[in-house]
This record gives structure tokens, sequence and C-alpha cells, in this order.
């Protein structure tokens, strides 16, 4: 057997998150049936994580384990098979031959998340982004994100009651991007919580809307509850940018 990754994206408008549940509509069970149709096996597939419902991947991936060669696979005519009978939703991009032991979940190094702010009506990012009345002071909003690399212990922007083992996470990054009326915050990690990226950034949020300061963010981030920090902004906002692997992955 061989093992290969996916490269895929994927709008998660229409999908209860990339994980298989029962009774919901998710992006696995979609590509495990359309790759399964193309290499005539049925074939599970591992994703690099969990997005929450709703959640868009502007870059995912996933492995899968098949006998076929990468002179098979690994073409632009079976990358165009394999997206024709997925919906247009979904869109995968490369398929790479990895290692037998490269695991896309566990061999992950970092993940990057974007989540998009508008300040102004505009009818064109309705969908990708989330609209704020108000102005909006960025510059308390940038300081209260950066005190996120000070810290590991994220349990107040946790979802409650999951089966996350730990909530320690390390955060590498944490920024904000303008452009007019458009924000952006980018945020990388070894590893997210689930409900983590909108916690945090419906918390700043209140640093943006001069409801907390510096001292008031530290104190939420210290209280290790819940309960202390902001509403989780809406889903449809909330990009998987990027994730990173060591090129050991890749080297056969």
């Amino acid at each position: 057997m061989s093992r290969y990754f996916l490269q895929l994206s994927y709008n998660g408008k229409n999908y209860n998150g990339w994980q298989s549940q029962l009774n919901a509509p998710s992006v696995q069970d979609v590509v495990e049936r359309c790759l399964s149709f193309k290499i005539k096996s049925k074939t599970a597939v591992t994703g690099c994580g969990r997005t929450d419902a709703g959640v868009h991947a502007s870059c995912f991936y996933a492995h899968f384990d098949t006998d076929l060669e990468p002179e098979h696979l690994c073409n632009q005519t079976f990358l165009h098979q394999l997206n024709n009978c997925l919906p247009a939703d979904i869109g995968v991009h490369k398929v790479i031959p990895v290692k037998p032991e490269s695991n896309a979940r566990f061999d992950a190094i970092f993940r990057t998340y974007h989540y998009h702010l508008h300040t102004r009506k505009d009818p064109f990012l309705n969908e990708s982004s989330f609209y704020v009345y108000g102005k909006l002071d960025l510059d308390s909003m940038s300081r209260c994100a950066q005190l996120l690399l000070e810290y590991d212990d994220f349990t107040s922007f946790s979802k409650l009651h999951s089966q996350t083992k730990t909530n320690f996470c390390k955060v590498t990054q944490a920024s904000f991007s303008a452009n007019y009326h458009q924000l952006t915050f980018i945020i990388t990690a070894n590893r997210f919580l689930r409900n983590m990226v909108r916690a945090i950034m419906g918390t700043l949020l209140m640093a943006g809307k001069g409801q907390i300061d510096e001292k008031g963010f530290r104190a939420i981030i210290e209280a290790r509850d819940r309960g202390r920090a902001g509403l989780s902004v809406p889903a449809h906002a909330l990009f998987l940018q990027d994730v990173g692997y060591p090129d050991s992955v890749f080297e056969l």
C-alpha cells in the first residue's frame, strides 16, 4: 500500500464541518465517496483537523492509502476526473506521495486561520466576512492579540464539554491586516481547540469596542473560564488558510 496526501479547499457553507457525522453532511463523506469511486476501491480519508460547521478551508490536507502507483494519481488527468466528481464547493489541487507512516493530522506542525471582518455594509462580502457595525479600535485589538503569544492555556476560549484532553496550544502569530473597511485576523498555532478562533475573535471585538483593555484581556485568559470571554463570532467568516509540515513527511 502507498500513502498519499490530498491538498484541497472547500466552502463549508453546506457542510457540518470536515468530520463525518451521523445524519449531517460533511466534507469528509463527500471526498471519500468521490475518491473511492474514481480509484474503484472503498477508501478512507483522514483529515488534518476538524473544522466546525460552516467554516471554510483555503488549504486543507488529508491522507489516504491505496495500491495504485503515483503515475496513476499524481497527474492533471486524475485531478480533473476527481474534481468533476466533486461538487463545486470542494476542490482537490494536488495528490502528493508521502512516506507510509506520514499522517495529515499528527504530522502537522502549524495551522493558520484567517477571520475576516468588514465595518461597512458590503453585499459582496456577506458570505465570507462578518459585518461589524461601528468604529473599531484596531490598535487595542492588535495589542490584545499579541498577548496570546505569552500564554499556552486557552481554556477561556475552548468549547465547553468538549472531549479535548488538553487545552494547551502554542500560538506563534496573532495579528491584523487592514484594507480600507476590511480587517483580517491572522492566527497561527501548533493546534487549535474547538471554537477557539471564533471565541478569541469575539473577545478581541470587546477590546475593539472599548469594553475591555489589555489588562481585562489578560484577566479573561488567566481566568480559564469560557464564561468570561466574548461571544463566538459567526463561522462563515473563518478560513483555515494554511497547514505546515516538516520536509521529512514528503521525502520518500
